[in-house]
Protein backbone atom coordinates (compact mmCIF):
# COMPACT_ATOMS: atom_id res chain seq x y z
CA UNK A 1 0.00 0.00 0.00
CA UNK A 2 1.11 3.55 -0.70
CA UNK A 3 0.95 6.72 1.33
CA UNK A 4 -1.92 8.91 0.17
CA UNK A 5 0.22 11.74 -1.19
CA UNK A 6 2.91 9.56 -2.75
CA UNK A 7 3.05 9.37 -6.53
CA UNK A 8 4.50 6.29 -8.17
CA UNK A 9 6.13 5.85 -11.57
CA UNK A 10 2.81 6.46 -13.30
CA UNK A 11 2.54 9.94 -11.81
CA UNK A 12 -0.70 9.10 -9.99
CA UNK A 13 -1.38 8.66 -6.30
CA UNK A 14 -3.98 7.08 -4.02
CA UNK A 15 -6.08 10.25 -4.17
CA UNK A 16 -6.22 10.36 -7.98
CA UNK A 17 -9.72 9.81 -9.35
CA UNK A 18 -10.78 7.68 -12.29
CA UNK A 19 -11.38 10.83 -14.35
CA UNK A 20 -7.93 12.17 -13.53
CA UNK A 21 -6.05 9.01 -14.50
CA UNK A 22 -7.90 8.79 -17.83
CA UNK A 23 -7.84 12.50 -18.67
CA UNK A 24 -7.40 13.11 -22.39
CA UNK A 25 -7.67 9.47 -23.44
CA UNK A 26 -9.83 8.80 -26.51
CA UNK A 27 -11.23 5.25 -26.34
CA UNK A 28 -13.87 5.66 -29.04
CA UNK A 29 -14.67 2.43 -30.82
CA UNK A 30 -13.77 0.16 -27.91
CA UNK A 31 -16.32 -2.20 -26.37
CA UNK A 32 -16.20 -3.26 -22.71
CA UNK A 33 -18.05 -5.56 -20.35
CA UNK A 34 -18.11 -4.47 -16.69
CA UNK A 35 -19.44 -7.00 -14.18
CA UNK A 36 -21.17 -5.70 -11.07
CA UNK A 37 -21.80 -2.43 -12.87
CA UNK A 38 -24.95 -1.41 -11.01
CA UNK A 39 -23.23 -0.08 -7.86
CA UNK A 40 -20.01 1.26 -6.39
CA UNK A 41 -16.80 0.95 -8.36
CA UNK A 42 -18.61 -0.85 -11.18
CA UNK A 43 -20.94 2.09 -11.76
CA UNK A 44 -18.12 4.63 -11.69
CA UNK A 45 -16.02 2.48 -14.03
CA UNK A 46 -18.97 2.29 -16.44
CA UNK A 47 -19.51 6.06 -16.28
CA UNK A 48 -15.85 6.93 -16.87
CA UNK A 49 -15.36 4.41 -19.69
CA UNK A 50 -18.54 5.66 -21.37
CA UNK A 51 -17.36 9.25 -21.03
CA UNK A 52 -14.28 8.31 -23.09
CA UNK A 53 -16.34 6.83 -25.91
CA UNK A 54 -16.34 3.17 -24.86
CA UNK A 55 -19.49 1.13 -25.58
CA UNK A 56 -20.11 -0.42 -22.14
CA UNK A 57 -22.18 -3.50 -21.46
CA UNK A 58 -23.26 -3.50 -17.83
CA UNK A 59 -23.34 -7.14 -16.69
CA UNK A 60 -25.60 -7.06 -13.63
CA UNK A 61 -27.63 -9.39 -11.43
CA UNK A 62 -30.59 -7.00 -11.20
CA UNK A 63 -31.46 -5.68 -14.65
CA UNK A 64 -34.01 -3.13 -13.38
CA UNK A 65 -31.43 -1.54 -11.07
CA UNK A 66 -28.92 -1.63 -13.93
CA UNK A 67 -31.31 0.21 -16.23
CA UNK A 68 -31.81 2.97 -13.64
CA UNK A 69 -28.04 3.39 -13.31
CA UNK A 70 -27.77 3.53 -17.11
CA UNK A 71 -30.44 6.27 -17.24
CA UNK A 72 -28.59 8.28 -14.58
CA UNK A 73 -25.31 8.10 -16.52
CA UNK A 74 -26.98 9.03 -19.82
CA UNK A 75 -28.53 12.12 -18.19
CA UNK A 76 -24.97 13.26 -17.43
CA UNK A 77 -23.42 11.95 -20.69
CA UNK A 78 -26.15 12.07 -23.36
CA UNK A 79 -24.05 10.38 -26.05
CA UNK A 80 -22.95 7.52 -23.76
CA UNK A 81 -23.34 4.11 -25.35
CA UNK A 82 -24.46 1.68 -22.64
CA UNK A 83 -26.39 -1.58 -22.63
CA UNK A 84 -27.57 -3.70 -19.70
CA UNK A 85 -27.48 -7.50 -19.63
CA UNK A 86 -28.30 -9.98 -16.88
CA UNK A 87 -25.44 -11.89 -15.23
CA UNK A 88 -25.48 -13.79 -11.93
CA UNK A 89 -21.90 -14.88 -11.27
CA UNK A 90 -22.88 -17.38 -8.59
CA UNK A 91 -24.73 -19.41 -11.24
CA UNK A 92 -22.72 -21.08 -14.00
CA UNK A 93 -25.92 -21.45 -16.03
CA UNK A 94 -26.36 -17.66 -15.88
CA UNK A 95 -22.72 -17.11 -16.90
CA UNK A 96 -23.12 -19.48 -19.86
CA UNK A 97 -26.38 -17.80 -20.88
CA UNK A 98 -24.81 -14.34 -20.70
CA UNK A 99 -21.75 -15.37 -22.75
CA UNK A 100 -23.90 -17.13 -25.34
CA UNK A 101 -26.19 -14.12 -25.71
CA UNK A 102 -23.27 -11.71 -25.89
CA UNK A 103 -21.43 -13.75 -28.52
CA UNK A 104 -24.64 -14.05 -30.56
CA UNK A 105 -24.87 -10.24 -30.76
CA UNK A 106 -21.73 -10.20 -32.93
CA UNK A 107 -20.33 -7.36 -30.84
CA UNK A 108 -16.54 -7.02 -30.51
CA UNK A 109 -14.94 -7.16 -27.05
CA UNK A 110 -11.85 -5.12 -26.25
CA UNK A 111 -12.07 -4.82 -22.47
CA UNK A 112 -13.33 -7.30 -19.86
CA UNK A 113 -13.55 -5.81 -16.36
CA UNK A 114 -14.12 -8.61 -13.84
CA UNK A 115 -15.27 -6.32 -11.05
CA UNK A 116 -18.27 -7.88 -9.26
CA UNK A 117 -17.90 -9.56 -5.90
CA UNK A 118 -19.30 -10.50 -2.52
CA UNK A 119 -17.42 -9.95 0.71
CA UNK A 120 -17.44 -12.01 3.91
CA UNK A 121 -20.98 -13.42 3.98
CA UNK A 122 -21.85 -16.26 6.35
CA UNK A 123 -21.16 -19.72 4.92
CA UNK A 124 -23.35 -20.27 1.87
CA UNK A 125 -23.20 -22.37 -1.27
CA UNK A 126 -23.65 -21.07 -4.81
CA UNK A 127 -26.36 -22.40 -7.11
CA UNK A 128 -23.79 -24.98 -8.22
CA UNK A 129 -22.97 -26.10 -4.67
CA UNK A 130 -19.66 -24.26 -4.24
CA UNK A 131 -18.70 -21.91 -1.38
CA UNK A 132 -20.25 -18.59 -2.35
CA UNK A 133 -17.23 -16.26 -2.26
CA UNK A 134 -14.98 -18.58 -4.25
CA UNK A 135 -17.84 -19.28 -6.68
CA UNK A 136 -18.83 -15.63 -7.23
CA UNK A 137 -15.55 -13.76 -6.95
CA UNK A 138 -13.37 -16.25 -8.79
CA UNK A 139 -15.13 -19.14 -10.55
CA UNK A 140 -17.87 -17.06 -12.17
CA UNK A 141 -15.28 -14.68 -13.62
CA UNK A 142 -12.98 -17.55 -14.61
CA UNK A 143 -15.78 -19.19 -16.61
CA UNK A 144 -16.97 -15.88 -18.08
CA UNK A 145 -13.46 -15.01 -19.25
CA UNK A 146 -12.95 -18.40 -20.88
CA UNK A 147 -16.29 -18.20 -22.69
CA UNK A 148 -15.55 -14.70 -24.04
CA UNK A 149 -11.88 -15.25 -24.85
CA UNK A 150 -12.33 -16.29 -28.50
CA UNK A 151 -14.35 -13.11 -29.07
CA UNK A 152 -11.55 -11.04 -27.49
CA UNK A 153 -8.90 -12.79 -29.58
CA UNK A 154 -10.86 -12.17 -32.79
CA UNK A 155 -11.44 -8.53 -31.82
CA UNK A 156 -7.75 -7.95 -31.08
CA UNK A 157 -6.75 -9.55 -34.37
CA UNK A 158 -9.32 -7.76 -36.51
CA UNK A 159 -8.97 -4.33 -34.89
CA UNK A 160 -5.21 -4.51 -34.29
CA UNK A 161 -5.95 -3.04 -30.87
CA UNK A 162 -4.73 -4.57 -27.63
CA UNK A 163 -7.41 -6.33 -25.59
CA UNK A 164 -7.28 -5.99 -21.81
CA UNK A 165 -8.66 -8.27 -19.09
CA UNK A 166 -8.80 -6.67 -15.64
CA UNK A 167 -9.45 -8.67 -12.47
CA UNK A 168 -10.45 -6.55 -9.49
CA UNK A 169 -8.74 -8.30 -6.57
CA UNK A 170 -7.87 -6.84 -3.16
CA UNK A 171 -5.12 -6.45 -0.58
CA UNK A 172 -7.24 -9.02 1.27
CA UNK A 173 -5.38 -11.58 -0.87
CA UNK A 174 -2.70 -11.27 1.85
CA UNK A 175 -5.04 -12.94 4.35
CA UNK A 176 -6.27 -16.24 2.89
CA UNK A 177 -6.30 -19.55 4.69
CA UNK A 178 -2.83 -20.78 5.70
CA UNK A 179 -2.51 -23.02 2.64
CA UNK A 180 -3.67 -20.23 0.30
CA UNK A 181 -6.26 -22.10 -1.76
CA UNK A 182 -8.11 -24.93 0.01
CA UNK A 183 -8.41 -27.30 -2.92
CA UNK A 184 -9.59 -30.19 -0.73
CA UNK A 185 -11.71 -28.09 1.64
CA UNK A 186 -13.34 -25.53 -0.61
CA UNK A 187 -16.77 -26.38 0.82
CA UNK A 188 -15.75 -27.17 4.39
CA UNK A 189 -18.34 -25.32 6.48
CA UNK A 190 -16.91 -26.39 9.86
CA UNK A 191 -13.64 -24.47 9.36
CA UNK A 192 -15.11 -21.66 7.23
CA UNK A 193 -13.83 -18.19 8.07
CA UNK A 194 -15.58 -15.27 6.36
CA UNK A 195 -12.46 -13.09 6.01
CA UNK A 196 -10.08 -15.94 5.09
CA UNK A 197 -12.51 -17.20 2.46
CA UNK A 198 -12.69 -13.71 0.98
CA UNK A 199 -8.89 -13.52 0.96
CA UNK A 200 -8.76 -16.91 -0.76
CA UNK A 201 -11.09 -15.72 -3.53
CA UNK A 202 -9.08 -12.53 -4.03
CA UNK A 203 -5.82 -14.52 -4.16
CA UNK A 204 -7.47 -16.68 -6.83
CA UNK A 205 -8.26 -13.50 -8.84
CA UNK A 206 -4.55 -12.66 -9.03
CA UNK A 207 -3.46 -16.22 -9.79
CA UNK A 208 -6.10 -16.42 -12.54
CA UNK A 209 -4.85 -13.21 -14.18
CA UNK A 210 -1.22 -14.36 -13.95
CA UNK A 211 -1.81 -17.80 -15.49
CA UNK A 212 -4.06 -16.29 -18.16
CA UNK A 213 -1.35 -13.76 -18.96
CA UNK A 214 1.22 -16.56 -19.31
CA UNK A 215 -1.05 -18.46 -21.69
CA UNK A 216 -1.83 -15.40 -23.80
CA UNK A 217 1.88 -14.54 -24.10
CA UNK A 218 2.61 -18.13 -25.11
CA UNK A 219 -0.03 -17.90 -27.86
CA UNK A 220 1.31 -14.54 -29.01
CA UNK A 221 -2.13 -12.98 -28.58
CA UNK A 222 -2.44 -9.21 -28.29
CA UNK A 223 -4.39 -9.35 -25.00
CA UNK A 224 -3.12 -8.49 -21.53
CA UNK A 225 -4.41 -9.77 -18.18
CA UNK A 226 -3.76 -7.93 -14.93
CA UNK A 227 -5.17 -7.74 -11.41
CA UNK A 228 -5.51 -4.86 -8.96
CA UNK A 229 -6.44 -3.60 -5.54
CA UNK A 230 -8.93 -0.72 -5.84
CA UNK A 231 -8.24 0.63 -2.36
CA UNK A 232 -10.15 0.50 0.89
CA UNK A 233 -13.56 1.84 -0.01
CA UNK A 234 -16.93 2.02 1.72
CA UNK A 235 -19.21 0.15 -0.69
CA UNK A 236 -22.15 -2.23 -0.23
CA UNK A 237 -19.72 -5.16 -0.10
CA UNK A 238 -20.10 -4.97 3.69
CA UNK A 239 -23.86 -5.47 3.62
CA UNK A 240 -23.54 -8.76 5.53
CA UNK A 241 -21.99 -6.97 8.50
CA UNK A 242 -24.42 -4.32 9.73
CA UNK A 243 -22.41 -2.97 12.66
CA UNK A 244 -19.12 -2.82 10.71
CA UNK A 245 -20.92 -1.23 7.77
CA UNK A 246 -22.34 1.44 10.08
CA UNK A 247 -18.94 2.21 11.58
CA UNK A 248 -17.31 2.40 8.14
CA UNK A 249 -19.93 4.86 6.94
CA UNK A 250 -19.47 6.93 10.09
CA UNK A 251 -15.68 7.25 10.17
CA UNK A 252 -14.68 6.04 6.70
CA UNK A 253 -14.66 9.50 5.15
CA UNK A 254 -11.53 10.25 7.17
CA UNK A 255 -9.37 7.36 5.93
CA UNK A 256 -11.07 5.50 3.08
CA UNK A 257 -11.08 6.28 -0.61
CA UNK A 258 -14.25 7.57 -2.17
CA UNK A 259 -15.71 5.69 -5.14
CA UNK A 260 -14.18 7.92 -7.89
CA UNK A 261 -10.77 7.29 -6.26
CA UNK A 262 -11.58 3.60 -5.87
CA UNK A 263 -12.36 3.20 -9.57
CA UNK A 264 -9.15 4.95 -10.62
CA UNK A 265 -6.86 1.91 -10.76
CA UNK A 266 -9.45 -0.11 -12.70
CA UNK A 267 -9.82 2.64 -15.30
CA UNK A 268 -6.05 3.20 -15.41
CA UNK A 269 -5.31 -0.47 -16.12
CA UNK A 270 -8.17 -0.67 -18.64
CA UNK A 271 -7.39 2.47 -20.67
CA UNK A 272 -4.05 4.13 -20.00
CA UNK A 273 -1.32 4.01 -22.69
CA UNK A 274 1.29 3.53 -19.92
CA UNK A 275 -0.12 0.02 -19.38
CA UNK A 276 0.14 -1.02 -23.06
CA UNK A 277 1.88 -4.39 -23.28
CA UNK A 278 2.02 -4.79 -19.50
CA UNK A 279 0.60 -8.16 -18.46
CA UNK A 280 0.60 -10.44 -15.43
CA UNK A 281 1.05 -7.56 -12.98
CA UNK A 282 -0.75 -6.50 -9.81
CA UNK A 283 -1.64 -2.82 -9.46
CA UNK A 284 -2.57 -0.52 -6.57
CA UNK A 285 -3.08 3.26 -6.62
CA UNK A 286 -2.60 3.27 -10.42
CA UNK A 287 0.93 1.88 -10.08
CA UNK A 288 2.46 -1.59 -10.27
CA UNK A 289 2.53 -3.04 -6.75
CA UNK A 290 3.90 -6.17 -5.07
CA UNK A 291 1.48 -8.96 -4.17
CA UNK A 292 2.40 -11.79 -1.81
CA UNK A 293 4.76 -14.63 -2.74
CA UNK A 294 1.73 -16.96 -2.93
CA UNK A 295 0.15 -14.63 -5.49
CA UNK A 296 3.31 -14.87 -7.63
CA UNK A 297 3.56 -18.67 -7.36
CA UNK A 298 3.39 -19.91 -10.98
CA UNK A 299 2.80 -23.54 -9.99
CA UNK A 300 -0.05 -22.54 -7.68
CA UNK A 301 -1.53 -20.47 -10.52
CA UNK A 302 -1.50 -23.52 -12.83
CA UNK A 303 -3.09 -25.62 -10.09
CA UNK A 304 -5.86 -23.03 -9.58
CA UNK A 305 -6.44 -22.96 -13.34
CA UNK A 306 -6.81 -26.75 -13.56
CA UNK A 307 -8.99 -26.84 -10.44
CA UNK A 308 -11.22 -24.10 -11.84
CA UNK A 309 -11.53 -25.84 -15.21
CA UNK A 310 -12.69 -28.99 -13.44
CA UNK A 311 -15.25 -27.12 -11.34
CA UNK A 312 -16.68 -25.24 -14.33
CA UNK A 313 -16.97 -28.19 -16.70
CA UNK A 314 -20.55 -28.72 -17.89
CA UNK A 315 -22.23 -31.65 -16.15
Amino acid sequence: MWFFGWKGASGFSATSTAEQVTNGIDASGLTAIVTGASSGIGTETTRVLASHGVHVIMAVRNVEVGKKVKETIIKEIPDAKIDVMELDLCSMASVRKFASEYNSLALPLNLLINNAGVMAPPFMLSKDGIELQFATNHLGHFLLTNLLLDNMKNTARDSQKEGRIVNVSSEAHRFPYGEGIRFDKINDSSSYNTVRAYGQSKLANILHANELSRRLKEEGVQITANSLHPGSIATNLLRHHGFIDGMVNLVGKYFLKNIPQGAATTCYVALHPQVKGVSGEYFADSNIAKPTSLAKDAELAKKVWDFSLKLTEPN
